[in-house]
């Protein structure tokens, strides 16, 4: 006897080769029906004996394409209608999208063989890619995910690729981005915004060319333009330096296979395994110290040449990364050297996604190697680190992202977070689901803050998306919270750090009482001070702030995050008092005496001084009594710095007093002041930051979780971790505030 079952299905299903994937399988085991993209994810019928249907659902279930994943599965026997074959319909468009979109992934093995075959008619193309890779998130406009509502839809395929995107049994079936030489995007070079004439035999070779004598070339990729340079070349690295106004932040390293990657770091098993991974992220990894090491260990790299010293000054590690698109691969086949691969963009300025952004970089950038697939939603690179075997998400972005969460609660409507000031992301929930954008950047520009506003119409576009409530941070002053107060909506404030806890609690399904700690620079507290030294004992729906770093006072306000001197100065006053502008020490010599005076009497007076608790700042000032940082050019600067002077052979930990819930640490200030090792002093102070959590947890038998963009700090999280093994720490979203969106959406308000 035959029976007809119906099946809906979400999740991942959509560009990912999912609906010939079920056409196969029907065919497989002798089934009628259909099969077509929905609204809400994908919906099909099937007909046929009940033990072939049964079979095909187990199969279904367990013979998923690569990027696919099923999150919701509803299935019912209904009537039997008699379909004489199995067909792939065409999509149902509805008023709401529920679907999960697929992110941009690097080119799978298949196209990269196609592409280095002679024989092959994509043989060299900068663009090939199939259902299995290549951009997704960055071209769609609107959902469903078909080539009309994608930035291809300005391509007419030729009879070649129309040919292999209509044959389900064809690994390029439906696959939205195809192309070739004949149809597809080109590539083009331009000096600045003169266009240079040359074919495409000719074009990857001159772009090398270019490269080796020293030129700075603007990439664009498929979130976005690199900025590139022959990484091994000094000048051409300072001159980078030099031009983007960027005197020591570490630049991201691109290699060209794996090989060309062990020649130039340290990495373990499972770096290697992130680096070679599909969403092919940044990831922090241990540089090597002697070129005579890197000499010896490869060929890969011309005349086997070291990275510069210009790439990561005065660190220990370097942000690697491997091509993800098949026009970087060639190019750095042709290079046979490692790239510096920085993100194109102004200082606080959002990527640049096109030409008219990228032209404030035109004081930069030598040359462009452009092409005419058209960004629809920029998407950074991710950058990722491996901490006591556990992956640590610094920034998620391009191959990650957009993020969809499985919330272990129901929400009681739909909600828009609109995330924090730095770091920033937003965030849509409805019913179980959270999905996160990828990383926006700080909101300190008109560029950037209408970059936040366009990342929430994409999302709302997407899905259909009508929030009933919009929750926000409690600062007055982020842009993101200006931007929720003036919407028409319900409304609801969320405090920084509470959200910071909230964010790994939905991550890890957690909803029952926490201990939470939450460390970061600023954030705004309850009682209109900047928290940053957190301890909060909390569920879903409150917290109760047990414990926090002592206040101390911020000499500049807002000046002071940048400036590691004053923070340590008003250190300084508040151990010795006046005395303090007597001391011979690093943070004092940073002023001139009349600068001293002044800054002691606002210190007094509380002129511009706001308190804080912040772990964060305690970090800068260290960094600056010790004579490491005392004006930072990039945000943690100082902790990286610190981070490089640890000495696992030094044990033992500075004094602190916990009274009331008020951590005081003056004495350690003072210590640290008076010794004589650099190294003994922040080998110290590490071991006491951690000595602090621990007494704490001790006193509460609750999971511990840790958040916050302290604990971005890889030195500081290993040692939790040896201390507290069952520690809970973010993975999939950022410890900073790229997490805070998911911890809005996550509070239950009911």
């Amino acid at each position: 006897m035959e029976v007809n079952i119906k099946i809906e299905l979400a999740g991942v299903i959509q560009g990912v080769g999912f609906r010939p994937f079920v056409y196969r399988l029907a065919q497989r085991y002798d089934l009628k029906g259909f099969v077509l993209n929905s609204s809400a994810g994908v919906s099909l019928e099937v007909e046929g004996r009940r033990q072939s249907i049964e079979a095909f659902l187990i199969s279904l279930q367990y013979e998923l394409p690569p990027l696919a994943s099923i999150d919701r599965w509803e299935s019912y026997e209904s009537d039997y209608v008699g379909y004489v074959d199995f067909k792939i319909l065409e999509s149902r468009r509805g008023e709401q999208n529920h679907i999960l979109i697929p992110p941009d992934i690097a080119t799978c093995e298949h196209c990269l063989i196609e592409m280095s075959d002679p024989a092959d008619r994509r043989y060299l193309y900068p663009f090939i890619n199939c259902t299995d890779c290549g951009p997704r998130y960055s071209i769609i406009e609107t959902l469903p995910y078909d080539r009309p509502y994608t930035s291809m839809h300005f391509f007419t395929m030729c009879e070649a690729c129309k040919a292999e995107y209509i044959d389900p049994s064809n690994r390029r079936y439906h696959a939205q981005p195809i192309g070739c030489w004949e149809c597809g995007p080109t590539l083009s070079l331009w000096e600045k915004n003169e266009k240079i004439e040359i074919g495409n035999e000719n074009l990857l070779d001159s772009v090398s060319q270019l490269l080796l004598d020293g030129s700075i070339v603007a990439v664009k990729g498929v979130g976005g333009y690199h900025l590139v340079c022959d990484a091994t070349n000094d000048a051409a690295v300072q001159k980078m330096r030099e031009r983007k106004n960027r005197p020591s932040k570490p630049y991201a390293v691109m290699a060209a296979d794996i090989e060309m990657a062990r020649a130039l770091v340290t990495m373990s098993e499972q770096e290697e395994e992130l680096l070679t991974s599909k969403e092919r992220p940044i990831v922090l990894v241990h540089s090597r110290d002697q070129i005579s090491d890197i000499s010896s260990q490869s060929d890969k790299i011309e005349n086997s040449r070291p990275l510069s010293r210009f790439i990561a000054p005065n660190l220990s590690t370097v942000g690697l990364l491997l091509p993800y698109t098949p026009l970087h691969l060639l190019l750095l086949r042709k290079l046979n050297r490692p790239l510096v691969a920085t993100s194109a963009n102004v200082t606080d300025e959002p990527l640049s996604i096109d030409r008219e952004s990228l032209n404030k970089l035109s004081g930069v950038y030598d040359y462009i190697l452009d092409h005419n697939r058209e960004i629809v939603n920029g998407c950074d690179d991710s950058i990722v680190m491996v901490v006591k075997d556990q992956v640590v998400t610094l920034r998620r972005a391009r191959g990650y992202a957009p993020l969809t969460i499985k919330l272990p609660l129901k929400l009681p409507s739909e909600v828009l977070a609109v995330g924090a000031g730095q770091k920033s992301t937003v965030a849509i929930g409805f019913e179980y689901e959270a999905i996160l954008s990828p990383h926006i950047g700080d909101l300190n520009t008109i560029g950037s803050i209408a970059y936040f506003e366009k990342s929430i119409q994409t999302l709302e576009r997407i899905y259909s998306f009508n929030p009933n409530i919009v929750r926000h941070d409690l600062h007055p002053n982020y842009e993101s919270t200006k931007y929720a107060l003036a919407q028409n909506k319900k409304r609801q404030g969320v405090q920084h750090h509470y959200a910071h806890i909230l964010g790994v609690m939905a991550e890890k399904q957690l909803r029952g009482r926490v201990l939470g700690v939450a460390f970061d620079g600023t954030g705004y507290g309850d009682d209109g001070n900047l928290w940053g030294g957190e301890f909060l004992v909390c569920d879903t729906r409150a917290y109760d702030r047990i414990a926090h770093l002592d206040y101390f006072r911020l000499l500049g306000g807002v000046k002071a995050i940048r400036e590691p001197r004053r923070v340590a100065l008003s250190l300084l006053f508040e151990c010795y008092g006046e005395r303090a502008v007597q001391l011979d020490s690093p943070a004092t010599r940073a002023f001139t005496p009349s600068e001293l005076e002044i800054h002691y009497q606002a210190w007094q007076k509380h002129i511009n001084t706001p308190l804080t608790s912040s772990v964060g700042r305690l970090f800068d000032a260290v960094a600056s009594l010790r004579g490491l940082c005392q004006v930072m050019s990039f945000e943690g600067e100082s902790g990286m710095l610190l981070e490089t002077l640890y000495d696992e052979n030094i044990e033992g930990a500075y004094p602190f007093t916990i009274e009331n819930g008020e951590i005081s640490f003056l004495e350690m200030i003072e210590e640290i002041v008076l010794e004589s090792d650099t190294t003994v002093a922040i080998s110290k102070f590490f071991h006491t930051i951690v000595d602090i959590i621990d007494r704490v947890y001790q006193k509460y038998d609750l999971p511990l979780v840790l958040s916050g963009g302290v604990f971005q700090n890889r030195l500081l999280l290993e040692l939790v971790l040896g201390k507290i093994p069952n520690a809970i720490l973010p993975s999939k979203i950022p410890p900073n505030d790229g997490g805070i969106a998911l911890g809005q959406i996550m509070f239950d308000s009911r």
